[in-house]
């Protein structure tokens, strides 16, 4: 970072509010921050004025018993990308990337997949079976689960179709919409293994659970027994409080590392069998469509992916010569992120940015690096590697085995065009 270069400013897209209007008023804004640098500098006597809310009395304590984000940040909400489904039972909002800090997501951003609409769930009444291949099949209530010992842990959930409309082209514009599928918490609830020990897995015979929600669809997926004595959480709790309804209220599976649908929401039955269940979720959907013809089912691990947040699509550098932070996410199905390297010409040359803590397992991680824009057209992009030694594929090295007629498991490097006039585009090379 060169320190006699002054931070360069980036317009941000405002979607809810007409463009030509958001940029005039910031530059107007920025003008008067200009002059606050210049106080602060010592260039000028005047002093800072007194600020309009400390003249007056504020709300009281509690004014607001749930609190919401100030009425400023109204514009950063989960949004629907329009014409992507033919119905909003059936469809997925995207969480806001571009606007969030650290690695948690928030609770009300958290990105939303739905089947069949969303339930509404009386905890008093719930309930989840577990039975098959067990010697005690057992109703559990939300007390019974409630009462079990608990762990808390941190993981991404990402839509196996998060990035799917880019395999054919750069078709959205901001990385709400190319990588808006995915989220990351910290999830409470009880280790799926602790409930099949009690139930009396047979061990002889079991492979694989098959998970079942609550929700119109009755939306089910197999998962292999070995994953499920592992690290497979039935969670109650985000970020410190109950599940909110969109993300499963009151009880649903997290499966760390997985595509998201395997992680159902509204959990109400596991059954424990010897062999795969083929669901309509296993053949017709979420199934990767071949070059040749053929279709690869149950490719459960997201693997290895990067995305550059800031400077991203949709936003505009204002100053030439200016020191920028670019800023993004990483994350990995099969373990810890290692390194990410970010490029500024298109991947000719690579510096490792530097990751922020904690770095934790199949949990988003997020990296930095320093830049300043000379004000020439710039390729923004980042690759990462994880703890098994797997690399970020290149788009092209990606279509090379899996063709371009796929919906699913898109991990390809992401790539942001900087114009001379500091618009920021989605493009592909």
């Amino acid at each position: 970072m060169e320190k006699e270069r002054g931070s360069g400013r980036i317009l941000r897209p405002a979607i809810t509010v007409d463009a030509g209007a958001s940029r005039r008023q910031f530059l107007r804004m920025a003008g008067g921050g200009a002059a606050l640098a210049a106080t602060a500098s010592g260039f000028a006597a005047e002093p800072l004025p007194v600020a309009e809310s400390a003249r007056v009395l504020g709300k009281p304590v509690a004014a607001d018993p749930y609190g919401q984000p100030a009425r400023f940040e109204a514009n950063v909400i989960r949004r629907q990308s329009p014409g992507l489904t033919r119905t909003n039972e059936s469809s997925i909002a995207f969480a806001p990337l571009q606007n969030l800090f650290g690695i948690i997501t928030p609770n009300g951003l958290h990105f939303e997949r739905d089947h069949n609409g969303r339930p509404e769930i009386d905890p008093a009444t719930h309930r989840l079976a577990i039975h098959g291949l067990v010697a005690r099949p057992k109703l559990y209530s939300m007390d019974d689960v409630l009462r079990l010992p608990s762990v808390s842990r941190i993981h991404f959930i990402e839509c196996g179709a998060n990035t799917g409309m880019e395999w054919g082209n750069a078709a959205v514009p901001t990385v709400q919409f190319t990588h808006g599928m995915l989220s990351c918490a910290e999830y409470t609830g009880v280790p799926l293994s602790t409930l099949l020990d009690d139930v009396g897995v047979d061990a002889k015979r079991a492979r694989f659970v098959l998970a079942e929600g609550a929700d119109g669809s009755a939306l089910t997926r197999t998962i292999p027994l070995s994953m499920a004595l592992d690290d497979v959480l039935v969670v109650y709790g985000q970020n410190g409080e109950m599940l909110r309804p969109e993300n499963g209220y009151p009880l649903r599976l997290v499966v760390p590392g997985v595509q998201g649908v395997s992680s159902v929401k509204w959990l109400r039955r596991i059954e424990v069998g010897d062999q795969p269940w083929h669901t309509r979720e296993e053949t017709l959907h979420y199934s990767d469509l071949m070059p040749d013809g053929k279709s690869r089912q149950f490719t459960w691990i997201q693997e290895a992916k990067s995305v550059i947040t800031s400077p991203s699509g949709g936003m505009t550098l204002l100053d030439k010569g200016g020191y920028y932070e670019i800023t993004g996410l990483a994350w990995s199905g099969r373990g810890r992120i290692k390194r990410v390297d970010v490029s500024t010409d298109g991947g000719r040359s690579w510096g490792t940015a530097t990751l922020q803590s904690p770095v934790e397992r199949k949990a988003l991680t997020r990296f930095r690096a320093d830049w300043v824009w000379d004000g020439a057209p710039a390729l923004l992009q980042s690759r990462c590697i994880d703890d098994t030694g797997y690399v970020q594929p290149l788009l092209r090295q990606l279509r090379e085995v899996r063709g371009t007629r796929s919906i699913y498991h898109n991990n390809a490097i992401q790539t942001w065009q900087v114009l001379a006039n500091g618009e920021v585009r989605n493009v592909q090379v």
